[in-house]
């Protein structure tokens, strides 16, 4: 089992259905594994993202080496992923490490 050292929340296969889809608020998943250099380098970015919209945006990881069916059914295939999803429906899709700005500029249309 790996482990990634976050302060963001982390959610399962088990529990991705009711924390994303089911979430009031758009939600931010990023596919990761704590050997991805890109996922360590986004880390710091996306919590800060996580604090600067705490109020309109909830952003979860999910590690693929221990939750790997999810990623699988998404048809994850690189690291990290970045997936938006609003109302339950994806509305996102980002391979790759981005830099702060750029995802804000990405996230913005769809946050309320």
């Amino acid at each position: 089992m790996s482990t990634r050292q976050s302060t963001l929340d982390s959610v399962t296969d088990a529990t991705f259905a009711a924390e994303v889809l089911g979430s009031d608020l758009p939600v931010l998943v990023e596919f990761g594994a704590s050997w991805c250099p890109p996922c360590r380098m986004i880390e710091p970015v996306l919590e800060a993202i996580s604090s600067d919209l705490a109020d309109r945006l909830r952003v979860v990881t999910m590690d693929t080496d221990d939750q790997p069916l999810t990623a699988s059914a998404l048809g994850v295939l690189g690291l990290p992923t970045l997936h938006l999803y609003v109302n339950g429906v994806q509305v996102l899709n980002l391979v790759g490490a981005k830099p702060k700005a750029m995802l804000l500029r990405a996230l913005e249309p769809h946050l309320g």
